[in-house]
């Protein structure tokens, strides 16, 4: 009997745990209503407000010796677009204003994947062979600075993802933009410059 309570425990606790793992962006993954697990989520027609927090964000971090960040030229798996589950909050009073702000939030997810790319590129582009580690930090903070004005006036253009055709075309140009930079997505290896 202690046996299959300590298992209960265990099984309980790794899907706690495997639940709260951050959603990398995946181009056939949507967002749902269910990936919203803040606590402060909720949908509850007594609610006179509405609001989003999207929990999307770009992830960037390496770890490696000087020698191995010397010789390496590909940093597209060291920038992940990540949405957390545990920190994304979504308040609404009713399905439909939840489904408005979900559509926002899947656009703010491929939006953060677009500059993920941005960042890769840019870094791509500008490290060479003797490049240290500050190299990243301007890139990083002059792209996210870019694109959080971006979803701050699409976010306020679309009042909140109200207005479903402006968001749709707004989204639109994000996804031909992540296409348009195919070469690096996580996974890619940039083809080399020829001069």
């Amino acid at each position: 009997m202690k046996n299959i309570f300590l298992v209960l425990i265990i099984a309980f606790s790794s899907s706690f745990a495997i639940a709260q793992e951050p959603i990398v962006w995946n181009p056939d993954y949507e967002l749902q209503l269910s990936d919203y697990q803040s606590p402060e989520s909720e949908i509850n027609p007594a609610l006179t407000s509405y609001s989003i927090y999207s929990g999307s964000k770009i992830d960037f971090s390496f770890n490696m010796n000087s020698v191995s960040f010397m010789f390496t030229k590909n940093f597209n798996s060291k920038v992940k677009a990540i949405f957390q589950k545990n920190l994304a909050v979504l308040v609404a009073p009713d399905s439909l204003t939840a489904n408005q702000l979900l559509q926002f939030g899947r656009y703010d997810f491929d939006l953060v994947e677009l500059y993920s790319r941005k960042i890769r590129k840019k870094i791509y582009e500008e490290k060479g062979a003797f490049s240290d580690s500050s190299l990243f930090q301007p890139i990083f903070n002059e792209l996210q600075k870019e694109m959080n004005t971006v979803s701050a006036q699409v976010f306020k253009a679309t009042d909140f993802g109200k207005d479903a055709e402006l968001l749709q075309k707004e989204h639109n140009k994000v996804i031909d933009e992540i296409n348009t930079l195919s070469d690096f997505c996580m996974t890619c290896k940039p083809k080399k410059n020829r001069k």
